[in-house]
């Protein structure tokens, strides 16, 4: 608590300090280049970086007591401050300053994103190549049988594969009508009481936990299939890839849904209204004009719903099940990589057993094919955004 007031007292000064200055010499006939506040924000990110980077330079590499560090972190904080405020003169633009700072700092946000996911992949990549030391590789990518805990295991991945491609197809396929067909409505249709009653039961239907979900998939979901699939002549299991997906579906309509209502919102209504204009109806219009226009965006939506999907676990281990199956009948249980991957890290197994290193081999996959799709889906949207732009000019 002494140090935040610490560090508040020295930012308050600060900018109070120099603005008061930056005021003072206009007052006196001194013309200035920026204006009383922009000198005061200009101190106080000197007086705060300096009295910061000291605090966690001292913090780091010495071993002086918590009070001291910040007796000198204020100090060279004040000394910042002292110098900047003397700065203030009629060349001085703190406003370039501020500008520059705070582009500099969202470089550095933007930085540590792409170290984070290089950090990612390399941590991934070195288990990887040590389970592949241990096991062959090309088997692993077309292997038909997986069974980690045999004596004798094997590691054919391709039932993983098949599990996750199917429960995920599922789910878009349930998930891509239902939420382009609510965000048309909701953006197109619906009055604006009616648009303010559907979007909380949307914002809620995101905000479920997944354990609940799974629950619903396993309790109510999967009985209904079997039930149906008796009735018609079919046999079904209580743990299936219907269920899972179907569920899985119903989870991510909301992410398709706000985020397409979002985008066709954000589509000029003179387009509209040129299309009107023109005689087309307004099915005519939303299928011509509003959904060509905002592909992009719904392209974008439904790639955030595919990873989602692709990374959910809960709900297929409750209701697709653990075991690893390769087949084409969506009414069989079946498992995905994820879920192989939490089985993998939380068993009884020594860290570096092929049984647990194949979970870091599993994520490598999982990771370049998410990369390859959203590169892929990149390609699309910039064609579409060209095609677009072009049509405009």
């Amino acid at each position: 608590m002494t140090t935040f007031i610490s560090f508040l007292l020295l930012a308050l000064v600060a900018f109070f300090s120099a603005k008061k200055r930056a005021a003072n010499l206009q007052q006196n006939g001194l013309h200035l280049v920026s204006q009383d506040h922009q000198y005061g924000w200009s101190s106080f990110i000197v007086a705060e970086g300096v009295a910061l980077a000291i605090f966690s330079l001292l913090a780091i590499f010495t071993g002086l007591g918590s009070q001291t560090v910040v007796l000198l972190a204020v100090l060279a904080g004040a000394l910042a401050l002292i110098l900047s405020v003397k700065k203030i003169e009629s060349n001085y633009n703190a406003r370039y300053f501020k500008e520059g700072v705070i582009s500099k700092l969202l470089l550095s946000a933007s930085i540590v994103s792409v170290v984070t996911t290089m950090g990612i992949l390399v941590s991934v990549l070195f288990e990887a190549i040590q389970f592949f030391q241990m096991e062959s590789f090309w088997y692993f990518l077309f292997g038909t049988e997986w069974n980690a805990d045999a004596r004798d295991p094997e590691f054919g991945a391709v039932p993983l594969f098949a599990g996750t491609l199917m429960i995920t197809l599922i789910a878009l396929l349930i998930a891509v009508p239902l939420g382009l067909l609510s965000a048309i409505f909701t953006s197109e249709y619906a009055s604006k009481s009616i648009k303010h009653k559907i979007k909380p039961f949307l914002e809620i239907l995101a905000g479920i936990p997944t354990v609940v979900y799974g629950f619903f998939a396993a309790i109510t979901i999967a009985p209904f299939i079997v039930n149906i699939a008796d009735s018609i002549g079919l046999e079904a299991s209580f743990n299936s890839a219907l269920a899972s997906g179907v569920v899985m579906g119903v989870m991510i309509i909301p992410i398709i849904s706000s985020l397409s209502d979002d985008v066709i919102n954000a589509i000029p209504n003179s387009m509209r209204e040129g299309g009107l204009g023109l005689g087309l109806t307004k099915a005519e219009v939303i299928k011509s004009i509003v959904l060509p226009a905002a592909l992009p965006g719904i392209i974008s939506a439904v790639l955030l719903g595919f990873s989602r999907a692709v990374g959910e676990t809960m709900i297929v281990v409750m209701a697709a099940g653990l075991r690893p199956n390769l087949t084409a009948n969506p009414l069989e249980d079946m498992t995905t990589v994820t879920v192989r991957i939490v089985d993998a890290l939380t068993g009884d197994q020594e860290f570096d057993s092929p049984e647990t290193l194949s979970a870091f081999a599993l994520g490598l996959v999982l990771f370049v094919v998410t990369l390859l799709v959203n590169a892929y889906s990149s390609r699309i949207i910039k064609k579409f955004k060209k095609k677009y732009e072009i049509n405009n000019l």
